[in-house]
């Protein structure tokens, strides 16, 4: 499929969401602390994705809109950030969400694959769906992974080429205070030895980053 064809794929079901990982904090994933949803699935599939295992359509929970709802504000954090996957593909069930989250008074920032001027294209064409959760989005961060251009400066995006767009009055002074913001990268360990990450970080850095952790774990 062409730049030109490629638009964002019709929700299959818009009561259910596809999630591929589900985080109840994080200070990694945009401003503040939030709760961070993955979804599954995404027609883009950029070359060099950090997340290509999420990709598919197939797999991922099966989890009701309304029950996602519930599991995002009793983590009691201050906004959600969708990533994925794409959300796009998912836009009608994710707008649902991102609704309800709003209304709850927390911030929506959403990731996606492509770019402003293309969700626009579709919601001139009649996507309502992506219309609904553009609309339900505070801070989009809008257009592919190029993995020959990236971005060592600004926090939470992968290349140079992804936009910032805020689309509400929640960061006000974001864009002012982008270039200072810090990026993080988060990892984590659990009890069996099995390590989870998020944030962005070349390969290289995230070798350096988990040197000490993976070294105690292989001689085990």
């Amino acid at each position: 499929m062409s730049d030109d064809e490629l638009a964002p794929r019709p929700t299959i079901n818009s009561a259910v969401v596809s999630v591929a990982r589900f985080l109840g904090s994080t200070h990694a994933e945009g401003p503040g602390e939030r709760t961070a949803v993955w979804v599954q699935g995404c027609a883009i599939r950029c070359p060099g994705c950090f997340n290509p295992h999420m990709w598919s359509f197939r797999g991922g929970e099966q989890v009701a809109t309304d029950d996602l709802v519930t599991r995002i504000l009793d983590s009691g954090t201050a906004g959600l950030t969708l990533l994925g996957g794409e959300p796009f593909d998912q836009a009608a069930a994710l707008s649902k969400v991102a609704r309800a989250v709003r209304c709850a008074g927390r911030s929506v920032m959403t990731f996606t694959g492509y770019t402003e001027a293309k969700l626009r294209q579709a919601i001139e064409a009649g996507r309502a769906d992506v219309a609904a959760l553009l609309g339900e989005t505070d801070l989009l961060v809008a257009g592919p992974f190029l993995n020959d251009r990236i971005d060592p400066v600004r926090p939470w995006v992968g290349s140079t080429n992804q936009e910032f767009v805020v689309l509400s009055d929640r960061f006000p002074h974001l864009l002012d205070h982008l270039r200072r913001t810090p990026d993080r990268v988060e990892i984590n360990v659990d009890t069996s030895g099995q390590i989870a990450i998020n944030g962005w970080a070349e390969l290289e850095l995230l070798d350096e980053l988990l040197a000490p952790v993976a070294r105690p774990l292989r001689n085990r």
